[in-house]
């Protein structure tokens, strides 16, 4: 038999990344969004000090909103930020699913209208 090498379980050493998990419920609510009509691109930043998922309305504009991991912000306000077009955080948390509640909301009002 040969030698089995361990593929790296976080790529670069260092690097903050999303858990299957949590990349699952947010591609999971881009999805939706995009099923709506109402974003069209997304991007991934993954650095050292956080992990950053960006939606866009159109590829060649400011995103409508950006979901952040930061683990340093983990004991004090929570790692997870929900950061407007503007810059503004517009919720931080704990935990992912209350941070995405207000897009959710929104999701709601353009499936009702």
């Amino acid at each position: 038999m040969g030698v089995v090498t361990p593929f790296p379980a976080s790529g670069r050493p260092g690097q903050i990344g999303f858990d299957r998990p949590e990349l699952n419920r947010i591609l999971d609510l881009y999805g939706r969004m995009v099923a709506a009509g109402h974003w069209k691109d997304y991007a991934m930043e993954l650095g050292r000090d956080a992990a950053v998922f960006a939606a866009f309305r159109r590829a060649a504009e400011r995103p409508e909103f950006r979901i952040e991991k930061r683990p340093a912000l983990r004991n004090r306000q929570g790692m997870w930020a929900l950061i407007g077009e503007a810059g503004q955080v517009v919720k931080r948390g704990h935990e992912l699913g209350p941070v995405l509640a207000p897009i959710e909301r929104r999701l709601m009002k353009l499936v009702e209208d």
